[in-house]
């Protein structure tokens, strides 16, 4: 029997989702299909409404060995899982003569503890067990959401926190789950062979396809124990998010109140010299953290360095007499030991990290004001470690042994592939050589048509922001924008406090309620804009990323300013330096490169179907005059591009009036 040809394995996938067949789909499809044949790597751009999803999966099914697809949202996994891949085996299974298996996999504190919600948490207070339920008052919300999952865990086959609808607060979910530092493992737990997270790896191990997101794929990479079942094709969908999912994985912490837990779970198990020695340690780190400043530590100061190396050392010791003392008089003394082990292994990784000085790490202090605006609290200051890069990791850890293919509609940066290739760890586009990971770049373009759907207006008029300070004459023109199309406005911002301070100035002038996030919950609010073409919605970071409304409700896109790294940011200053330091553009390489990514997201909320019609607006002449602004254009979709604030606010009059005569 012959070999069904791929054309013909999407023909019937695209079919069985009811969707339609688009020739980036198909450059797609052939794409990865070759990337797996040569045991290559791609770097595939694929824009809104290609249907990149079927673009990847069906040439991966087809391939017949085991593919891991990797995502950064749990809308697309839950695509994927729910809709994407049942209907696609199907359609699949009469062509290949088999039906391919698939399953979700998620870090182990993603799942209900059986253990957890039946015998409780260890508490930090008291000895022995503390049961949740009896604790709190059933009244409360606390206790509405723990008694919830309590009844849930009897009907739940997944025991996915994900799955649980509406879901609960992260207080209660931390009283039902455990990290894979805690957990005891199935052959000592009582509940092991009930275990959701062990079934959910059972399955993983059993599939063809395992779809997960980027923080477990991170994990596997670095922490050398494998978490993912062995596999020949890796798929990273929305790749834009990865470098970043990548270093928060690799980001270490200590706060004073952190380790004064650490102290708490272990001073029940270990003798009163030992713990007495953390609890020391603790209070000269919590000492220097009380005057610590926000700012990035090139050097670790005298006193911070004496602090982490008593911890480190006091740290070690616990570490060493919790493997080696039992004691039977605490109530189930191995979940008890297994969250101290894991508390004080934390505190130790850290210390150690920090105190050896890499200098592939950086270093900083943060400092959190407490809400409400009250004098800062040692419990506010957070010390952080992070990689100064994590390309020579993902080169080494995800391009050795399998083939990589990277999607998302944000890849191709002031028109290449290189700059995110860079971030990756793959050489420039073309090089080869020994131990060289060989990739392709594939922009396979959109189905929507940018120039006529849409309108790029820069208001080059406007003065240029500054780094602090109002900016009346950018809430005038932001104004002016929303009359004209009538609401239908989602306004991006740089930063809370700037979306903040639009949303209390236009709240008083212009009619068009004006939701703002923070106020509700992200789903209630895209669902409320969505619902309402008056409706404006302002917010910052998640919204650049997050929000899928196509349709008139969403005609006029606006930017408050080019979303540079703040100044200050102690990771992208130090890594702009490295660049610099190498003879490379630092400003270009690392600022630029991390405002374009935002910015062809941001724009990329406007076209959402072949219908949509609109204007994306930056308030920032920057765009327009600023040496770099053509290469922050070239990453924007292909819209028509004008500086004319007359023009733009005729079209947006005209498309508000299309949609008002379409009765939306």
């Amino acid at each position: 029997m012959t070999k069904p040809s791929l054309p013909d394995l999407l023909h019937a996938a695209v079919a069985a989702v009811g969707g339609t067949e688009r020739p980036g789909q198909v450059a797609m499809a052939e794409a990865v299909a070759e990337a797996i044949d040569e045991q290559s790597h791609r770097l595939v751009q694929a824009g809104t409404g290609t249907g990149k999803s079927l673009g990847y999966l069906v040439p991966a099914l087809a391939h017949g060995e085991r593919v891991v697809v990797a995502t950064a949202t749990l809308a697309l996994q839950r695509q994927l899982v729910e809709r994407d891949l049942p209907r696609t085996v199907d359609a699949l299974h009469p062509l290949l003569r088999r039906r391919p298996q698939f399953a979700m996999l998620k870090g182990r504190s993603n799942y209900l503890c059986l253990h957890r919600l039946h015998e409780g948490a260890p508490q930090d207070e008291e000895d022995g067990l503390f049961d949740q339920f009896e604790a709190v008052a059933p009244t409360s919300k606390l206790g509405k959401d723990l008694l919830r999952l309590r009844d849930w865990a009897d009907e739940t086959e997944t025991g996915d926190r994900d799955d649980l609808t509406p879901g609960v607060s992260d207080k209660a979910w931390s009283q039902v789950s455990v990290s894979s530092r805690e957990c005891l493992g199935a052959s000592k737990c009582a509940y092991g062979a009930e275990c959701f997270a062990e079934a959910a790896r059972e399955r993983a191990k059993l599939a063809d396809v395992v779809v997960t997101n980027h923080a477990l794929l991170a994990i596997d990479a670095i922490e050398g124990a494998p978490v993912l079942p062995s596999h020949e094709v890796l798929i990273v969908d929305e790749a834009h998010e990865l470098v970043s999912r990548v270093t928060g994985v690799a980001t270490g912490e200590l706060t004073p109140g952190q380790v004064n837990r650490a102290v708490k779970r272990a001073a029940k198990l270990v003798d009163e010299k030992t713990a007495d020695s953390l609890q020391t340690a603790a209070e000269s780190f919590e000492r220097v953290m009380e005057l610590a400043l926000p700012g990035r530590l090139e050097e670790v100061p005298e006193d911070l360095g004496y602090a982490l190396l008593a911890l480190r050392d006091a740290a070690r010791n616990v570490i060493s007499a919790l493997g080696a003392t039992r004691d039977k008089s605490v109530q189930d003394e191995d979940a008890v030991r297994k969250q101290a082990m894991a508390s004080v292994e934390n505190v130790h990784a850290v210390a150690e990290r920090i105190t050896q000085g890499s200098e592939y790490d950086v270093v900083w202090y943060e400092r959190h004001e407490p809400r409400g605006g009250a004098a800062y609290r040692h419990s506010g200051a957070t010390l952080r470690v992070a990689p100064l890069s994590v390309s020579g990791l993902l080169r080494e850890k995800l391009f050795a042994e399998r083939s990589v293919v990277l999607t998302s509609a944000t890849l191709k940066l002031g028109g290449d592939f290189n700059g995110v290739g860079a971030s990756l760890g793959l050489p420039p586009e073309g090089v080869q050589g020994e131990d060289v990971p060989v990739w392709k770049g594939l922009d396979v373009g959109s189905p929507f048509d940018y120039p006529k759907q849409g309108i790029l207006y820069v208001a080059k008029h406007l003065a240029t922001p500054g780094r602090e300070g109002t900016r009346g004459d950018m809430t005038d023109e932001l104004a002016e924008l929303i009359g004209a199309a009538g609401g239908r406005t989602l306004g991006l911002f740089s930063s809370m406090r700037a979306a903040q301070a639009a949303a209390e100035e236009l709240r008083g002038r212009i009619d068009n309620p004006i939701l703002l996030q923070g106020e509700e919950t992200l789903g209630e609010l895209i669902k409320t804009f969505a619902g309402d073409p008056a409706t404006c919605l302002f917010g910052t970071l998640s919204l650049w990323q997050g929000v899928d409304v196509p349709g008139p409700s969403c005609q006029l896109v606006v930017m408050d300013r080019i979303p540079f790294p703040r100044p200050d940011d102690p990771l992208m200053s130090a890594r702009q330096k490295a660049v610099e330091e190498a003879g490379g553009n630092g400003f270009m390489a690392v600022a630029a490169t991390h405002a374009a990514l935002l910015m062809a997201q941001g724009a990329g909320r406007l076209v959402r179907a072949s219908g949509d019609r609109g204007v994306v607006a930056v308030l920032d002449p920057r765009l327009a005059t600023a040496r770099y602004g053509g290469f922050l254009r070239s990453s924007l979709p292909d819209f028509w591009y004008t500086t004319d604030r007359n023009q733009v606010r005729k079209s947006l009059a005209a498309i508000d009036a299309a949609a008002k005569a379409d009765g939306r």
